[in-house]
């Protein structure tokens, strides 16, 4: 089992010496990965529904920093050798692919492949309409995107034509370490998530979800990946949803058998002049079955 850290870029750590501190201490004790978040913007008294609490709304003041991702991972990818970098989620369709796929490809290159771009669709519609962006073509226009993406990161001269993007006979470089392009976690514990994970992810992050709705929603995501000629086994799954504070090494080992292959974890404090005990401390704690 791989063990990461989520929230890696919000709170005490969107700062330089935030950053600093979380990505090096991952880095010397073996956290396998740290996850980036994102929202470009937060609309004040948004009334979309935030899918991951029962609140309904986003963990935290609606005014905390929220550093761009790509930007923050960049900073901890110079600053570390082993510990890969991932999205934990970008939001596809709020972003140009032809230029998103420029800057994973150039984060993938300077991190020396350690870079995984974990995607999702959105939920705050507000933000969409900051932005200037259709909210309910979300979904297809991802897929569409993640089409694209892997055309420029594959070929050499790249041609796509779909519903959203379209070019032909462009060349972009860098390209990313890997012949088949930046991996992309497709994040999400709904239905269509899962049918996404199954359609185009190198990996399937449900986020939340219970034991079990997680049965549920990797049969679904296996199914599809048949349907579609791919090995829905090869297929890694990422959840958040063990906690070192509450829950037992066996509950891994439980989750590892349903076909979990990483856990993220919150931060084990949020005391940067403590981080570095705190980290050593999460570290034993999973090691039983981090290096078996």
């Amino acid at each position: 089992m791989k063990f990461g850290i989520m929230f890696a870029s919000t709170g005490p750590f969107a700062s330089a010496e935030g950053a600093a501190a979380i990505a090096t201490n991952a880095d010397n004790f073996g956290i396998e990965s740290i996850w980036a978040v994102e929202h470009v913007v937060i609309p004040d008294g948004y009334q979309s529904q935030y899918p991951y609490s029962d609140s309904g709304k986003i963990p935290g003041a609606d005014d905390a920093d929220i550093p761009d991702p790509l930007i923050w991972l960049a900073y901890a990818a110079g600053i570390t050798r082993h510990v890969r970098l991932a999205t934990g989620i970008l939001i596809v369709p709020q972003r140009n692919p032809v230029v998103l796929a420029k800057e994973c490809a150039t984060l993938d290159r300077l991190s020396n492949g350690r870079f995984d771009l974990g995607i999702g669709v959105g939920w705050l519609e507000e933000e969409f309409k900051a932005l200037g962006l259709p909210f309910d073509d979300r979904g297809p226009r991802t897929d569409d995107y993640i089409a694209a993406m892997r055309a420029l990161w594959t070929q050499d001269k790249a041609a796509y034509d779909g519903p959203y993007a379209s070019f032909e006979g462009a060349i972009q470089r860098p390209q990313p370490m890997a012949k088949t392009g930046v991996p992309i976690v497709v994040g999400g514990h709904s239905k269509a998530a899962a049918r996404r994970a199954g359609r185009l992810g190198d990996g399937f992050f449900p986020i939340s979800a219970t034991e079990e709705d997680l049965v549920g929603l990797l049969e679904l995501m296996k199914a599809t990946a048949t349907e579609h000629g791919r090995d829905g086994d090869a297929i890694t799954v990422t959840i958040g949803s063990w906690s070192p504070r509450r829950d037992s090494i066996d509950k891994v080992k439980a989750l590892e058998e349903l076909g979990v292959s990483r856990l993220i974890v919150a931060p084990p404090t949020g005391k940067l002049d403590k981080l570095g005990e705190a980290m050593e401390q999460l570290a034993e704690k999973i090691d039983p079955v981090a290096t078996r």
